[in-house]
């Protein structure tokens, strides 16, 4: 749990500190309202650029395992022929804020320069030809993909509250195992918007549907429908695909670790999630370090970790990896393995096909 959530808790547990977390939230709601009236207004200006954009974002913080749908439209589009490139913000960068980094050559080999949940698309997508590119600025960085990539289809990784950019598909991600955030606002709940922002998208997904009951999924899918009624709906799950050994750059299948104990590893937005993985294959969790989403280690961290996990494997994620130090091999011996994941659609993949098609338009390559 990261120190502001902690922090909140403590709030939380108070009337005075709900109190003040409700105005808080007051406030931050109506900034949001006011912002979403000058765009409907016109006295904040969309941008429009020369190619269709689809955003995949969230109405919460953390959780919904956005990357992975980003990865599933970029490819599902390529596969058709679909010049298509990413924009992301790129959230924890280094670089000037301003300046735009294209990841498609592998020039960079730093995560800071980019953020880490980008390089770890650009990673999982090398050799496919997906540029992407990072920047602020979502506008600029859209026209810079059709200038220099001629890409037809524009990616929007976590941008449904960036509201200057059009789109043509706003795809929202719902977790099924906390939907809402508590049908709170920030920072007394965990929404970005109030719900009545839903209405803005093209299609829900549900993702981690497969970890709530049939009665759970049917009253999410009844709350959905009342929220933005005839929406489409599609169902997910995130699911593992291989373990990859760092220290080899091997690729093992994933009963490779079955009935082994391991180390897991963590600074995401749903850490329980990530260790219910390893134990639904058959691998016990022994020893759970959970960091902040986005936490960039240091050596003393991972030297902690070495001298208690007793020489089992660390088993982490592919955004943390490239969060770890230069000197990680150095401090780290032993097994250290990253849990690939897929999302993988349960229902309305015929509904996902079409509606990626359908903005693609054109002629096939």
């Amino acid at each position: 749990m990261t120190t502001w959530a902690k922090r909140r808790e403590r709030l939380k547990s108070s009337l005075g500190g709900r109190a003040l977390l409700g105005a808080a939230s007051l406030a931050y709601g109506a900034g949001v309202m006011a912002r979403r009236g000058l765009y409907a207004a016109g006295v904040l200006k969309r941008k429009r650029i020369k190619a269709k954009v689809v955003c995949i974002g969230n109405l919460t913080v953390g959780g919904t395992g956005k990357t992975p749908a980003v990865l599933l439209a970029a490819e599902t589009l390529r596969k058709r022929g679909h010049d298509v490139s990413i924009v992301s913000r790129g959230y924890g960068r280094t670089a000037a804020a301003k300046e735009v980094s294209v990841l498609l050559d592998g020039r960079h080999t730093d995560w800071r320069e980019c953020g880490d949940e980008p390089w770890m698309i650009h990673q999982s997508l090398q050799g496919q030809g997906i540029p992407v590119l990072v920047c602020p600025d979502r506008a600029k960085a859209g026209e810079l993909a059709v200038e220099m990539y001629g890409s037809r289809v524009v990616i929007l990784d976590d941008g449904f509250q960036h509201l200057r950019l059009h789109r043509d598909l706003d795809v929202v991600l719902v977790n099924a195992r906390d939907p809402f955030g508590g049908r709170r606002l920030l920072p007394l709940g965990d929404l970005r918007e109030p719900l009545s922002a839903l209405t803005r998208a093209g299609m829900v997904v549900i993702t981690h549907a497969d970890r709530v009951t049939a009665a759970e999924l049917t009253r999410l899918r009844e709350d959905i429908d009342a929220l933005h009624p005839g929406v489409t709906i599609v169902e997910s799950a995130h699911k593992a695909d291989h373990l990859l050994d760092v220290k080899t750059e091997a690729r093992h299948p994933l009963h490779h670790l079955k009935g082994k104990a391991v180390v897991a590893l963590s600074g995401i937005g749903d850490p329980l999630s990530f260790e219910t993985q390893l134990e639904s294959l058959g691998i016990t969790v022994a020893q759970s370090w959970r960091f902040p989403d986005h936490h960039p280690y240091t050596s003393r961290e991972l030297k902690s970790i070495e001298d208690l996990r007793g020489g089992l494997p660390v088993v982490t994620t592919h955004k943390d990896f490239v969060r770890l130090t230069d000197d990680w091999r150095e401090r780290l011996s032993g097994e250290v393995f990253v849990l690939g994941i897929k999302l993988e659609l349960l229902k309305g993949r015929n509904a996902w096909l079409d509606a990626l098609e359908s903005l693609a338009g054109g002629k096939r390559k």
